[in-house]
């Protein structure tokens, strides 16, 4: 519960900050427009009557703000935007305004906080979605290359394309045209560097997961099948803390749990929420893929066992055998396949949070 005298929310922007607190005991409203300067908000927060706590909105401006008012001993709370509540009948909306707003909410305890990463976590995790963005560029590039090689009548007929062997023969294309071989020698060559970014991006991640503070979970959920390092590593640093979860909650916190409108007798389910953490819902979902498949333990998949502990090896094994078995039976009830596998998705996300909280 709220036991702070005074509650100030911030309404933060890249180049100003609106503030407003709340006196509980004189009822006393304070009000100031500040610069995005920690500095400046601790220096206008120490000179509020104390003790304070402080809110603002999660957003682009991260979490700086937050670990320097929590460093100087005032309690913070980054509030996760999606759930702040705001009344249908207001309609007025400005920076003040939005500030006092926070401040009551975070006085009625009515705040849902979001959780603050270390500076460390924080970093991983943007080099994580570095090469998130990298894989989106190189999938991006290779759609031109070969939707403009579809317009000029030339389609790929000798086997997986994007391979060596597709490569070979992407090099040997020609055009008459010069505007048409000018650009298809760019398309080609975005490929060639978004592939090589990627390549660099992914060593990178295998380096610093080999010997970092995620490395013990990264290898206790590579005993799944579909996780190698890099999903792992991804996996770990874009959850952080697994003990804020349960097996049953942690699928609704990546959206992989039905919508739903119930009223009176009637309940109605729809698609999966696709709330929370984009990248790690499409993680799961493309693992998920790999427990389709018989499940025989091979080469990799023991390497990988090689590197956790025994009881991680043996949930492991009892993860890949059930989510196996759950494909089977929803393919013997006849379910479509992009809906089964986001049903195994589901359980996975389970699984991993099982194999992520196990002692080391």
């Amino acid at each position: 519960m709220f036991s702070e005298r005074t509650s100030v929310g911030l309404d933060v922007h890249a180049r100003s900050v609106a503030a407003a607190a709340i006196d509980g005991q004189t009822g006393e409203v304070f009000k100031a427009r500040l610069m995005p300067s920690p500095a400046e908000v601790l220096g206008w927060v120490g000179g509020l009557p104390g003790p304070c706590a402080v809110v603002y909105e999660s957003g682009p401006t991260g979490f700086g703000l937050a670990r320097a008012l929590i460093g100087a001993g005032v309690r913070c709370e980054v509030a996760a935007s999606s759930k702040l509540q705001r009344p249908s009948g207001d309609r007025v909306k400005t920076d003040p305004r939005d500030a006092l707003r926070l401040a009551r909410l975070l006085r009625l305890d009515e705040i849902v906080p979001v959780r603050v990463p270390g500076p460390a976590e924080e970093a991983a995790r943007d080099l994580v979605r570095a090469r998130e963005a990298s894989r989106q560029d190189l999938m991006r590039a290779r759609h031109r290359v070969s939707k403009l090689l579809l317009r000029h009548g030339i389609v790929y007929s000798g086997g997986r394309a994007w391979t060596e062997l597709h490569d070979r023969w992407l090099r040997q294309q020609r055009f008459d045209s010069f505007p048409a071989q000018a650009a298809f020698d760019d398309a080609y060559e975005t490929v060639v560097l978004a592939t090589a970014r990627r390549a660099r991006l992914d060593d990178k991640i295998i380096a610093l997961a080999g010997d970092s503070e995620f490395t013990p979970v990264m290898r206790r959920l590579a005993c799944l099948r579909g996780i190698s390092t890099l999903t792992g590593f991804a996996l770990a640093v874009e959850i952080g803390d697994w003990q804020r979860f349960t097996g049953a909650s942690i699928g609704a916190y990546v959206g992989l749990v039905p919508s739903e409108h119930s009223s009176g007798q009637s309940r109605v389910q729809g698609a999966i929420t696709k709330t929370g953490n984009t990248h790690v819902r499409r993680l799961l979902v493309e693992a998920a893929w790999h427990h389709r498949t018989t499940y025989r333990p091979g080469v990799v998949l023991q390497r990988r066992w090689d590197q956790a502990p025994a009881a991680a090896r043996a949930r492991g094994h009892a993860g890949n055998q059930r989510l196996h078995a759950r494909w089977v039976n929803l393919n013997l009830r006849r379910k479509r396949p992009v809906i089964a596998n986001v049903a195994v998705a589901r359980e996975l996300a389970g699984w991993c949070w099982s194999l992520a909280v196990l002692p080391d």
